[in-house]
């Protein structure tokens, strides 16, 4: 299999802290319903959840995404680059779910998580694109 050209131009050591925050992600997956921390009632009521999948993923598409935007690819195989990053930052927030309801304990699927890990995935890329459009007008 040939080494992607993101790989051979940037380096992988680049996308260290990207694949390092992938198994952080996992990681944290993997927790067990009874080992997670209890929260007020407050904090169920506004969906503080939500908030933090969506913060989790979308770190997780930046660190992935930045090396790329700061590279000397094209405008339109960063634009690429990203979209294909926040599809799989959304292919992997489903199959986090999927992880979940069938193997950790205490744990379930739920389809409103999985729309906040895709939110912050999507809005990594948009960060991303507003970036490279601003500096690209610069």
């Amino acid at each position: 299999m040939a080494t992607p050209a993101y790989f051979k131009e940037i380096g992988i050591k680049k996308f260290i802290p990207g694949i390092a925050w992938f198994f952080v992600v996992l990681t944290l997956v993997c927790i067990p319903g009874e080992d997670l921390p209890k929260v007020d009632n407050w904090m169920i009521e506004i969906n503080y959840d939500k908030l933090i999948h969506v913060g989790i993923f979308g770190l997780l598409a930046l660190l992935f995404m930045f090396p790329v935007l700061r590279s000397s690819f094209s405008y339109k195989e960063k634009i690429y680059f990203f979209i294909k990053v926040a599809l799989a930052v959304v292919v992997w927030g489903y199959t986090t779910e999927v992880i979940q309801k069938f193997f950790i304990q205490g744990r379930s699927y739920d389809l409103t998580d999985w729309l906040a890990d895709s939110i912050g995935g999507i809005a990594a890329g948009v960060f991303c694109w507003w970036r490279l459009k601003r500096f690209k007008a610069s």
